[in-house]
C-alpha cells in the first residue's frame, strides 16, 4: 500500500517539492488555502533569480541561494517557462556605500557567486545610462536573473499533477496532530488522515511548526509594497538596479520583468497579520522617493498598478529545512523568504532527498517528463501566428488586446492539469488583463469563457476565488422582482 504524503502549502515551494515527490510510488495530496495555486508570496515578489552575493556566508540561505541560481535556468527550460539572465547591479552613491559594495563583493566570493565585479562610476553609466548621475560605482552581478514566478509555480503545479499529485484549494489548514500510524490534519471543514505531512505554509509555517516541536519557531510578517510600469518602447533599465541592502533586507530595486515592464519597490514593513497585502499611500509613496535615488527621472505616468506581498522572515534570519526534529514522518521549509525564489529548485531537492532516504521511497517506472507550454501568441512572428489560426481558429480571435492573448490561450489555461477558475487565474496563466487597462476591456469575455469552460452560471465566476463574485444577479430577475 502506498503512504500518503501530504503537503501543506501550494506555494513555489510546496508545488516545487510536490513535483519532486511525485517521481516517487507515494499518495501525494497537496492542500492549499487559496483558491488556486501560487495565492501567497510566491505570486507577489520581484521575480528576481539572485546571485547570491548577499546572503550571510555559511547560512543555509548562501549555501541554496547560490546552488538554486546555478540550476535556474535548465530548470526553467525543462519547464517551458520564461527566464532571462540580464544581470544587476548594487549602486553605491557614497563613499561608505562602496565600502559595502566592496564587502558584498568578498562576500559573494566566499559563497561561490562568480562573474562579480566592482565598476566605477563610469563604467556604470556606460551600462545603464538612465541611472543617478551621483553614482560613484557599483557591484555587478553578471548571473542575476528575471523569471516569472506565478508562471513557475503553474508549471510546477502541472507536471506534479500530471504525475498523480492531487491539488485541494480552499482548504486552510488549523492544526497538525500527531498519532501513532501518522498524523491528522485539520482545515476550517475537513479532516486528513496521512502517513507523512511537509510544512510549506509560508507565513504560517511557524505555526504548525510549533504545534508538533518544542522548539518554536516565530515568523515576523514583513509587507513589501511595489508599482508596477507598463511596457516602454525605449527600455530604460536592462539590468536590476539594486541600492544597498539594510538589516530590513535588499532594498528598494527598479527592474524590469521578464515580460518588459519596470518594477519599483519593495518596502520593508514589519506588521502583525499575515494577510494584509493592503497597499497604502504612504509605503507607496515610500517606494517612490527612495527609488528616485537610483531613477532621478522617474515618472509614473505610465503605472499601472500596484500590489504587495507578505514575507515569512523567520527571527533568527535563516532558511529551516528538514524534518521536524523528534517527529518522525514531519517535514518543513520555515521561513523562506527571499532568495526563496531563488533557492526553490536547490531547497526541493534538498527537502525531497531527505524524505526519500527517510521514508525509503521507491521510483516510479512511468515517471512522465513536463511538457512545456507552447509559445505565447504576442511572441510569435507573423508566420507563426499564421500557422497557429490555421491549427485553432480560436488563435484568431483576440480577447486582451493590450498583451495579445487569443481565446484559445485562455481556454487552454483553464484546461490545464491544475487549471484557472478565476479571472486572476487565467490572468496570471496567460496575462489577459495585466497590460495598461488592467482587464477593463477583457474582463467580460474572460469571464464568460470560464462559465463556459466550468459549466457554472456567470454570477459563480469570480475575481479571485471566495467571495469575489463579479455579479450578483440577472437584470431580468431583478425586474421581475419589481
Amino acid at each position: 500500500m502506498q503512504k500518503k504524503v501530504l503537503i501543506i502549502g501550494a506555494g513555489v515551494i510546496g508545488c516545487a517539492i510536490a513535483r519532486g515527490l511525485s517521481r516517487y510510488q507515494i499518495d501525494l495530496t497537496v492542500l492549499e488555502r487559496g483558491h488556486d495555486v501560487c495565492e501567497g508570496a510566491s505570486k507577489a515578489n520581484s521575480g528576481i533569480v539572485h546571485a547570491g552575493f548577499d546572503a550571510k556566508p555559511g547560512t543555509m540561505k548562501a549555501r541554496l541561494n547560490v546552488e538554486g541560481s546555478q540550476q535556474y535556468e535548465a530548470f526553467c527550460r525543462e519547464l517551458g517557462v520564461p527566464y532571462s539572465q540580464p544581470g544587476a547591479l548594487v549602486l553605491a552613491f557614497s563613499d561608505d556605500e562602496m565600502k559595502t559594495v566592496q564587502e558584498l563583493y568578498q562576500q559573494g566570493i566566499e559563497n561561490g557567486v562568480k562573474e562579480l565585479s566592482v565598476l566605477n562610476a563610469e563604467e556604470v553609466l556606460a551600462l545603464e545610462p538612465n541611472v543617478n548621475k551621483e553614482i560613484k560605482g557599483a557591484l555587478l552581478a553578471k548571473t542575476s536573473g528575471l523569471v516569472s514566478p506565478y508562471e513557475l509555480t503553474y508549471a510546477l503545479a502541472d507536471h506534479a499533477a500530471v504525475n498523480g499529485a492531487h491539488f485541494i484549494f480552499n482548504q486552510e489548514v488549523r492544526s497538525i496532530e500527531k498519532i501513532d500510524n501518522g498524523f491528522t490534519v485539520k482545515t476550517q471543514d475537513n479532516q486528513y488522515e496521512t502517513d507523512i505531512v511537509i510544512n510549506c505554509s509560508g507565513v504560517s509555517s511557524a505555526i504548525l511548526h510549533n504545534q508538533l516541536s518544542d522548539d518554536k519557531r516565530e515568523i515576523i510578517y514583513r509587507r513589501g509594497q511595489y508599482w508596477l510600469l507598463d511596457h516602454d518602447v525605449n527600455k530604460l533599465f536592462t539590468m536590476t538596479m539594486f541600492q544597498c541592502p539594510t538589516k530590513m533586507g535588499k532594498g528598494v530595486l527598479v527592474s524590469p520583468t521578464v515580460h518588459g515592464n519596470i518594477l519599483l519597490g519593495p518596502t520593508a514593513e514589519d506588521i502583525p497579520d499575515s494577510q494584509d497585502t493592503n497597499t497604502t499611500a504612504e509605503g507607496l509613496a515610500n517606494v517612490l522617493n527612495t527609488a528616485k535615488k537610483t531613477w532621478p527621472g522617474i515618472n509614473t505616468r505610465t503605472g499601472i498598478t500596484s500590489f504587495s506581498g507578505i514575507r515569512a522572515h523567520e527571527k533568527n534570519g535563516d532558511f529551516i529545512i528538514g524534518q521536524v526534529e523528534g517527529v518522525s514522518g514531519a517535514y518543513e521549509t520555515v521561513g523562506i523568504e527571499s532568495p526563496g525564489l531563488t533557492s526553490a529548485p536547490a531547497i526541493s531537492a534538498l527537502l525531497v532527498g531527505i524524505i526519500e532516504k527517510n521514508e525509503q521511497l521507491t521510483p516510479k517506472d512511468d515517471f512522465k517528463p513536463a511538457v512545456p507550454l507552447p509559445k505565447p501568441f504576442n511572441e510569435m512572428n507573423d508566420d507563426e501566428r499564421r500557422q497557429a489560426i490555421a491549427e485553432n481558429p480560436l488563435n484568431g480571435k483576440l480577447i486582451c488586446r493590450c498583451e495579445v492573448v487569443t481565446e484559445a490561450e485562455i481556454r487552454a489555461a483553464i484546461r490545464r492539469p491544475v487549471g484557472a477558475t478565476s479571472i486572476d487565474g487565467v490572468k496570471r496563466r496567460t496575462r489577459a488583463g495585466m497590460g495598461r487597462c488592467q482587464g477593463g476591456f477583457c474582463s467580460p469575455r474572460v469571464a464568460e469563457i470560464i462559465s463556459e469552460e466550468l459549466g457554472i452560471p456567470m454570477t459563480e465566476v469570480t475575481k479571485s476565488g471566495n467571495s469575489s463574485k463579479l455579479l450578483v444577479g440577472k437584470l431580468e430577475d431583478s425586474f421581475a422582482e419589481v
